[in-house]
């Protein structure tokens, strides 16, 4: 067994290192939940998310093969994204209570399918093939994901600000997956403006949305 410990090491550490936007989906998706709903969501959202990536492992090299796969998977994150930093306070609490627990698990869930096909083909490639010790390092990958989801909620209830830059992030994100698609490979090296300029117009996207609701929030009060 010790001869593994240097792979489920490389396992664990990757799998952290490449979670970080996965832990923040967690909490942007489960912030506007009642606090014993956030902790249900950010377990079951953790917990599904880990093992999601782990069924992609199996089919990670034959999805990214396919053309237009992640040009789609990035514009599915940018609308989450837009819908992740929209802030409906004309929704009631009892819609949120009632059905937003598993509204924001599948929030979560789609956003890590999304955002995982990368992340799969680093993970399948340090585990040099061993799907026992793939499947131990990403089920003790979970308590940390969790922690980190628990650690940036209450970051963004203290400076709601922060929500704001979380979800212009993943729209960035997003604009990276379009522009990594093998559809999109000429256009990226023969004009190499795109690989700024894709992810910084779905940031802006998502920034734009955020302006234009808290602009008609103010202009309904008035």
């Amino acid at each position: 067994m010790l001869d593994y410990l240097p792979v489920l090491v490389s396992v664990i550490v990757v799998n952290l290192l490449l979670s970080g936007d996965n832990a923040l989906v967690i909490a942007l998706a489960s912030q506007r939940l009642p606090h014993r709903q956030q902790k249900e969501a950010i377990i079951w959202g953790g917990a599904g998310a880990v093992g999601m990536r782990l069924i992609l492992i199996v089919l990670a090299l034959y999805l990214l093969s396919i053309p237009y796969l992640q040009l789609i998977g990035g514009l599915l994150l940018l609308w989450i994204s837009v819908k992740l930093v929209i802030d409906d306070h004309e929704t009631s609490s009892k819609v949120y209570s009632a059905g937003s627990l598993w509204e924001a698990v599948k929030t979560i869930l789609i956003a890590d399918v999304v955002m995982s096909a990368d992340n799969v083909i680093a993970l399948a490639g340090v585990s040099q093939g061993n799907v026992i010790v793939l499947i131990i390092g990403l089920l003790l990958s979970i308590p940390v994901v969790i922690w980190g989801s628990n650690f940036i909620t209450s970051i963004m209830q203290r400076w709601p600000f922060v929500i704001f830059l979380g979800a212009a992030f993943l729209g960035w994100t997003a604009g990276e997956m379009v522009i990594a698609d093998s559809a999109a490979r000429f256009y990226v090296e023969n004009y190499p403006i795109f690989n700024w300029a894709i992810p910084s117009l779905f940031a802006a996207i998502v920034i734009l949305t955020k302006l234009l609701q808290e602009k008609r929030r103010l202009g309904l009060r008035d």
